[in-house]
């Protein structure tokens, strides 16, 4: 089927992206048609094919896109202090997903319709992002600034408990997303805390 015309594959294929990534979002991965994609897009369903291979491959370069991007953009200084470094992560978990809702969507809700091949491969991905958290709780604990049981489970548990914010945060409601951070920073420091030791003199 012929392309429609003015549609260029450095600018449709991005649409394409797009058009996806809001209706998976809107109306679930099953639910939605290549039709529909293409109709979205402005194009004929078939010219879709010259994008991507089929739907499946357009849910997998999703996911696989908002986890390169949420890798590339995190940065961790290892010789910091492990309590500023988890802090960082916190304000910058937030504020990622703050801006990506389709996005965080689709990588949580959406895993079980990947094949199982393109499951593992995401699954490599998002361990290497929860890795990386894991590193700084390890390295409080090993400081003894952190007093965390099983690093893996408060790894789990830290991250589920950030990525919530952007189902419930709004911009015009009632604190910005700077107090929303410092807040969710108290709860996650209090979690993870070593207590204090007082002496008795």
């Amino acid at each position: 089927m012929a392309r429609t015309a003015g549609s260029h594959s450095d600018i449709t294929g991005p649409r394409v992206r797009a058009a996806a990534l809001k209706l998976f979002a809107r109306q679930g991965f099953a639910a939605v048609s290549m039709r529909e994609i293409a109709r979205e897009v402005g194009v004929q369903a078939g010219a879709l094919y010259n994008y991507t291979a089929d739907k499946q491959s357009l849910l997998f370069d999703l996911m696989q896109s908002h986890l390169d991007s949420l890798l590339a953009a995190f940065e961790d200084d290892p010789t910091a202090a492990p309590e500023a470094r988890l802090r960082q992560f916190v304000q910058f978990h937030i504020r990622f997903h703050h801006d990506r809702p389709d996005a965080v969507f689709i990588a949580y809700m959406e895993l079980r319709n990947l094949t199982p091949e393109n499951f593992a491969r995401i699954e490599a991905l998002r361990r290497r992002y929860e890795d990386r958290l894991e590193t700084i709780l390890k390295a409080g604990v090993a400081e003894g600034s952190f007093a965390v049981t099983d690093t893996k489970i408060a790894t789990m548990a830290v991250i589920a408990m950030l990525t919530g914010v952007s189902t419930w945060f709004r911009s015009a409601g009632r604190l910005s997303l700077d107090e929303v951070q410092e807040q969710y920073w108290q709860m996650v420091r209090k979690a993870v805390s070593a207590p204090a030791i007082h002496h008795v003199s």
